[in-house]
Order: structure tokens, then C-alpha cells, then sequence
């Protein structure tokens, strides 16, 4: 999705969450290999798709909320995933977003320590976006402490075992090459980090927490279209890396085009039932119908 600031016209909201992960580096300490490392990471161009998302939840919601940290939180969650998915041990790549990976330049032990740091600096992030909510006015302060619990018991379910490191294991060690087995690997590794983006916006941007399992299932829509449209992108490439846990690889370009309409037209029936469809969200419908297009 590398035209997401162009195309979207997203700059002044993707400014600013660059903006603030550069205020937060300050809270990383004194300057030393392992710091550099946490910068290099979050600033080597990621597109903020993810903190992106709580932004526009939360302004969608129309409560005036602040939820920089939690957008943030999500960011330092996703870009500690990349780290070691980069890493020798997992899948080995010498590059990430046109730049040497981290472990490229920092050394594989500094680079899993900067994943570590990242991780946890991501928990701090969700107890600081409460304490700012207990400053907002009631009733969303007092309800920020079951905020914050909800919003650490989603971020520890979605990153563990029964989350991403989960998906993660899968991916290094299918069981079988069989559509379940690729659909529990998007689900796990792609949908929870939208579950965490979308659940943070709607939390933090003082949704109706009995609608929070509409949001899960919206994320998760959300997180098969995303990643349906990236395996319709890269169909040729990855054929010719052989990626047989790729949908597109598995199903053939037009029945995986057909299976992403599906996921994508649920997601927007979710997004109109949460009154979140609104134009922002629109374009980026919009953005992945365009990036799932292949050449035949």
C-alpha cells in the first residue's frame, strides 16, 4: 500500500503520528546502540496504516478524544513484529521498506532487544492514552480505567500466543498447506494487529463498548481484504517464490479476487452499521479494491 499518502490525501493525519513518535523517542532514554535501534525501526518509512485507522475511528466517533498514544501504541506493537519477522530464525529478510532490516545493521541480538523495547513501550502507551482520558470530560473519564483494562486485555490476547506470535509460529511451521491453515494465519497474524487498531480507536475514541465485538469482526473482515489484495499485488512474485500459503497461490487470481469482494463488502457492512463508513474510510475501500487489481 505504498501510496497511501499521495493518493489519500492522509498527509496532515500521517504527519502528525510522525510527530509523535518522534516526541515519544525522548522517553527512550540516553542515547545508546539499542535506542538507535528502536528509532531506525520506527522511522525507516513505515506507511502508519495501523495508527492511521485509531485516528479515524476515534474522529468517526466524533467525541473530540485524544488517542495519539493508543494510535502510537499500535504502531510500536506492528513495528516490533516486523523486527523479528525479519530476523534469520523467521523469515530471513535483509530488507524491509527498501532499507538494510534492522538486524542488518544493529546485529541480531540489539534488533530482538529493540522488538522487547518497542513491545512493552507499546503497554505504556495504552496507560498513558487513560490517564489522559481521566482528564476528558465525564463520562468518558470515568469509565477510563475499564477502558485501559479492556484495551491491555485485546493488546495481550491479539500479540500472544493465541495472536500474532501464534500466527507467527504457524507461518514457520504449517501443519498442512490447506485454506484453513491460511486463513487461521491472516486471521492471526494480520487481523488481530487491525483488531488492536480498530478496537483502540473505538475504545479510546469513546465508543459504546457493547458494540466492541462488531468492531472485532469488522477488523478482521478488514485484515483478510487487506491481506487478500497484498497476495493479488505480489501474485507474480510470490509464484515465483512459491508461497503455497498464499490465498491467491492457493485459489488462482480470480477466485481470490472473489473471496477479497466478500470479505471487503462485509467490512463495509460493518463499517455502516458502527456509523463508521464515512468518506475517509470510503477511500480506503476505495485503495484496496484498487491494490487487489492483477495482471493477467
Amino acid at each position: 500500500m505504498t501510496t497511501l499518502k499521495n493518493q489519500l490525501s492522509f498527509s496532515s493525519y500521517l504527519e502528525k503520528v510522525d510527530q509523535k513518535i518522534t516526541q515519544s523517542l525522548l522517553g527512550f532514554g540516553e542515547k545508546t546502540k539499542l535506542r538507535d535501534a528502536c528509532e531506525y525501526a520506527l522511522m525507516s518509512g513505515g506507511k502508519r496504516f495501523r495508527p492511521l485507522i485509531v485516528i479515524l475511528v476515534a474522529e468517526a466517533l466524533n467525541n473530540q478524544l485524544d488517542v495519539s498514544d493508543a494510535a502510537l501504541a499500535v504502531e510500536f506493537f506492528h513495528t516490533a513484529s516486523l523486527i523479528v519477522d525479519d530476523l534469520p530464525c523467521m523469515d530471513d529478510d535483509d530488507q524491509r521498506r527498501d532499507k538494510p532490516s534492522t538486524h542488518k545493521i544493529y546485529g541480531e541480538s540489539t534488533a530482538l532487544l529493540a522488538s522487547y523495547s518497542l513491545m512493552t513501550a507499546g503497554f505504556g502507551k495504552i496507560h498513558q492514552n487513560a490517564e489522559i482520558l481521566k482528564k476528558s470530560p465525564s463520562p468518558f473519564s470515568a469509565s477510563s480505567d475499564v477502558i485501559c483494562a479492556l484495551a491491555l486485555s485485546i493488546a495481550t490476547q491479539c500479540s500472544g500466543i493465541l495472536g500474532a506470535t501464534g500466527g507467527q509460529f504457524f507461518d514457520l511451521f504449517p501443519p498442512d498447506h490447506s485454506l484453513e491453515t491460511a486463513q487461521r494465519i491472516i486471521s492471526q497474524k494480520t487481523g488481530t494487529l487491525f483488531e488492536i487498531a480498530f478496537a483502540f480507536g473505538w475504545l479510546f475514541g469513546g465508543g459504546n463498548r457493547k458494540q466492541l465485538e462488531l468492531v472485532k469482526k469488522l477488523a478482521h473482515h478488514f485484515g483478510f481484504a487487506f491481506q487478500i489484495a497484498d497476495d493479488l499485488h505480489d501474485i507474480k512474485q510470490d509464484e515465483q517464490e512459491n508461497l503455497k500459503l498464499s490465498i491467491a497461490h492457493m485459489l488462482g487470481p480470480e477466485k481470490a479476487l472473489e473471496y477479497f469482494q466478500n470479505e471487503l463488502s462485509s467490512c463495509c457492512e460493518h463499517l455502516k452499521k458502527l456509523g463508521l463508513f464515512t468518506p475517509y474510510f470510503k477511500k480506503i475501500i476505495d485503495m484496496l479494491s484498487h491494490y487487489a487489481r492483477f495482471e493477467k
